[in-house]
């Protein structure tokens, strides 16, 4: 992964510590999304990725709702391997979900709604609106075949300098 600046760093880590204050988030870290990721490692892997793109293709964006919108995508709350009534539709389902888990306890803008419901585009049929979204939406696909990959392989693969 490549660094990122260090003031989106201090940013990601204030929101980080402000998120585990005053909400909910760090139950987060009571469920698992990919493999053995817990939620609260996959949204924050994704507001470091979102970053990272943002950054190294100078993007004008608005870095306070591109990390708290990331950090917020998958607010869900549930665990989602588990039976219940909307299993089998959890992808189409919890980004309303998380949107309305947040909003309950913060005040969200425009773009951090924009990018908690539509971030999984294009199950969620109508497309980002604002370019923190689309952002977000690839750091998510990124991150999740990353996790999803590394919890299948049980050993790394070693190539010898005989291939």
């Amino acid at each position: 992964m490549n660094i990122i600046s260090k003031t989106s760093k201090d940013k990601l880590i204030a929101t980080i510590n402000y998120l585990n204050e005053n909400t909910r988030f760090l139950q987060n870290k009571n469920f698992i999304q990919h493999g053995t990721t817990s939620i609260y490692d996959h949204v924050i892997s994704v507001a470091l990725k979102s970053i990272e793109i943002a950054e190294k293709y100078n993007l004008n964006v608005d870095y306070a709702s591109l990390i708290r919108g990331a950090l917020l995508h998958d607010y869900f709350l549930y665990d989602w391997h588990k039976p219940h009534k909307y299993k089998f539709i959890h992808g189409f389902t919890h980004p309303r979900c998380a949107y309305h888990n947040a909003k309950s306890e913060l005040d969200l803008n425009e773009i951090e709604k924009d990018i908690i419901i539509k971030h999984m585009f294009p199950l969620t049929i109508i497309p980002p609106k604002y370019l923190e979204g689309w952002i977000v939406t690839a750091a998510d696909k990124i991150v999740t075949v990353r996790e999803s990959v590394r919890s299948k392989v049980k050993k790394p693969i070693h190539l010898g300098a005989d291939i």
